[in-house]
């Protein structure tokens, strides 16, 4: 089969690349002309140059595609005007490409950001059905995915065969994009000493690929499918990232009020600061972020996750190799 992959040069990208060519697929990998081939070197794949904001460079890759992996993203930081612009505009026109040219499947990687956050108070994990519920600005880049979902949605409308996956925090060998600013990084620098309230689900990358290619073989036309791993407490994560790097764990927890009016003193400063996320995102302090995996198991048939601890170290060796 002839596939497209968009954000080929990235952590899940040019993973699911890698997995295609395994498969036997014929592999187009699209990216803009600057970027960095680092993580596909040695792959016998095609490359389409072009931007997700030049839909004419889109239509011209997608020529003889029969399956789009649309797994691009904007990476760059706190610019909400690029965020939206490839974030939400690009997966429009990934989509309007899709469906000119004839594509028979698209499987867009969203996120679990995109299903906003639990109802405080709430003892029961998130799932599929669960939608944004909080002001855009405390989730900028969540609330981008969910808006580029509103799009996919409009294009099965339409007649466009596309399934949605949301993966939880992905970790694993390949984060080109994170390594500066991984929270693996930071751990094993003795950078990030303290945890705060709240949890997280964390998923190996291999997790994600195979949930990938699951859903393009066995996901419904517009349905969405989480591809997560362990939930845990962001206190149970630090833990583990110690454990693996063989630094002092953490074992303070902040309360998330305190947290949370951190971020509203910080915000005007954060340029200035050397902060381990964005001030934004302390706004979620507090929240677990813990979601329930069973549709993606039963639907696509996945296996059980990988243990977190496994997709820590590999990431470690893949920092530490350079």
């Amino acid at each position: 089969m002839n596939v497209l992959v968009t954000g080929s040069t990235g952590f899940i990208g040019s993973r699911l690349c890698r997995a295609l060519v395994q498969a036997g697929h014929k592999v187009r990998a699209f990216h803009r002309p600057a970027s960095t081939l680092r993580l596909l070197e040695g792959l016998e794949i095609e490359h389409a140059l072009g931007d997700l904001t030049q839909p004419e460079t889109l239509l011209a890759a997608m020529q003889g595609i029969e399956g789009v992996f649309h797994a691009a993203a904007w990476m760059g930081g706190n610019d909400s005007g690029r965020l939206y612009a490839v974030t939400v505009e690009g997966t429009r026109e990934v989509l309007a490409a899709a469906r000119k040219a004839g594509v028979r499947r698209v499987v867009h990687t969203s996120s679990v950001a995109a299903l906003g956050v639990p109802e405080r108070g709430a003892p029961s994990l998130l799932n599929e059905n669960h939608t944004w519920n909080i002001p855009p600005e405390y989730y900028p880049y969540g609330y981008a995915k969910y808006l580029a979902e509103m799009e996919v949605q409009k294009a099965v409308a339409q007649g466009l065969d596309v399934v949605i996956t949301n993966p939880g925090m992905v970790f694993g060998a390949g984060d080109v994009h994170r390594q500066s600013s991984s929270i693996i990084n930071l751990v094993a620098a003795r950078k990030l000493s303290v945890a705060v309230e709240g949890g997280i689900n964390a998923v190996h990358i291999a997790d994600v690929v195979e949930g990938h290619l699951a859903a393009f073989e066995r996901g419904r036309c517009g349905e969405r499918y989480i591809l997560g791993g362990e939930n845990l407490t962001y206190l149970e994560l630090l833990q583990i990232i110690a454990r693996a790097a063989g630094v002092p764990a953490p074992n303070l927890v902040l309360p998330a009020g305190l947290v949370r009016a951190l971020g509203r003193l910080a915000l005007p400063l954060q340029n200035f600061l050397d902060l381990p996320v964005s001030a934004e995102l302390f706004h979620l302090a507090g929240y677990n972020f813990h979601y329930d995996l069973r549709k993606a198991q039963v639907e696509l048939g996945l296996a059980p996750p990988r243990p977190v601890e496994e997709a820590v170290a590999e990431a470690l060796s893949w920092f530490h190799a350079g």
